[in-house]
């Protein structure tokens, strides 16, 4: 079964492809979504977080404290490599379990930190979604409610666009002026037929 990693910078508009795919039938596996659920819900992975962040980690009613983890991670690079240590496995395992019920001709997994992370390694095919960096401002302001200073700095701590197309092996332009489905569709039937695009 072939395994195609899409990834793009916060804006670029990976989810909204992924949902397509899913409406052609593809599963579509959500990396970030698992990382929050395992961190929520794995006692294993929490025990883990409270040994490495402190106790203050999850709130007493045992949910995870995202605004005392984010002003650790966030403000310190080694930090965030520890958290990402940490998380980064149990997302690939969960990955692993998932894929072992899926039966169809290929599967998606969704990341933001696809090649950051290393799990593009772990793919067949690596799409790339892009999009010009004011259209991803305007929205993930609209989306999040937040300033354009705030969504700078969070494309600041991605790796550039510029950088990621060096290891995609496909990009899909997302730019709201170029048709997304019928680049998806294309891609789609390539990748149902093995051919795959370089």
């Amino acid at each position: 079964m072939l395994k195609v990693g899409i990834t793009g910078g916060i804006g670029s508009g990976k989810t909204t492809v992924c949902k397509i795919f899913e409406l052609l039938g593809i599963p579509v596996f959500y990396a970030d979504q698992a990382a929050k659920e395992l961190m929520q819900h794995d006692e294993g992975l929490k025990l883990k977080l409270r040994e490495k962040f402190g106790t203050d980690t999850y709130h007493p009613d045992g949910s995870i404290n995202r605004i005392y983890l984010a002003n650790i991670v966030f403000k310190d690079e080694a930090q965030l490599e520890a958290l990402n240590a940490i998380v980064h496995p149990a997302v690939f395992s969960a990955f692993d379990q998932w894929l072992s019920k899926q039966s169809a001709q290929y599967v998606v997994k969704e990341a933001a930190l696809l090649f950051e992370s290393g799990s593009h390694q772990l793919c067949d095919f690596n799409v790339l979604v892009q999009a010009p960096e004011e259209i991803r401002i305007e929205r993930v302001m609209k989306r999040d409610q937040i300033t354009k200073e705030q969504v700078m700095g969070r494309i600041a701590q991605q790796m550039s666009d510029e950088e990621k197309s060096k290891l995609a092996d496909h990009l899909l332009m997302n730019d709201e002026k170029e048709l997304l489905i019928p680049q998806i569709l294309n891609l789609h039937l390539k990748l149902l037929a093995g051919d795959l695009p370089k």
